[in-house]
């Protein structure tokens, strides 16, 4: 029954919500009209939230925002576990952000217990485009995530974290 209200209340909602608002562009009045429509069905939510188009939230609920967040087109946050994101965060284009992970049993990963921990995301973070956030991370304030990278654990604060060769 509580799985139930929960997509009622706000998963179902927010999915209806992006789906109605997915033709307008990506420029600064839809983006802002898209985060004010979807900011009610958030468990958390500061202000000026901005959201770009094709964007994916499960179990909504277990996501918290702070203030001044931009998330652009594509990216994807499965919240099995909460996942906190402090204030003036951007991600780029196609971020993963998932607080499961799949075990193996046997010598399957289809039917191993989903691995639940929690995501945190210290303010003034940038997460750039294609970057996966997997469960259990903690990102400290300021940090720069590179483009194409996997994040795993505890990340530093005021830190360049990935595939930082070519930098």
């Amino acid at each position: 029954m509580k799985n139930i209200l929960r997509l009622l209340r706000y998963d179902w909602p927010m999915h209806l919500v992006l789906l109605l608002t997915n033709w307008l562009p990506d420029n600064v009045i839809f983006l802002r009209f898209r985060g004010s429509l979807c900011k009610l069905f958030f468990g958390g939510c500061g202000k000026n939230l901005r959201l770009g188009r094709d964007i994916t939230f499960y179990n909504c609920s277990n996501i918290y925002l702070g203030s001044n967040i931009y998330i652009a087109q594509g990216n994807w946050f499965s919240a099995g576990e909460k996942i906190s994101i402090g204030n003036e965060v951007l991600f780029g284009p196609k971020c993963v952000v998932a607080s499961s992970n799949h075990s193996l049993e046997g010598k399957s990963y289809r039917y191993g217990k989903t691995i639940l921990k929690p995501i945190v995301i210290g303010a003034g973070c940038w997460i750039a485009a294609t970057c996966t956030i997997t469960a259990g991370t903690k990102i400290g304030k300021g940090t720069l995530i590179t483009a194409n990278s996997v994040t795993r654990g505890e990340i530093p604060e005021n830190v360049i974290y990935g595939n930082t060769k070519n930098l």
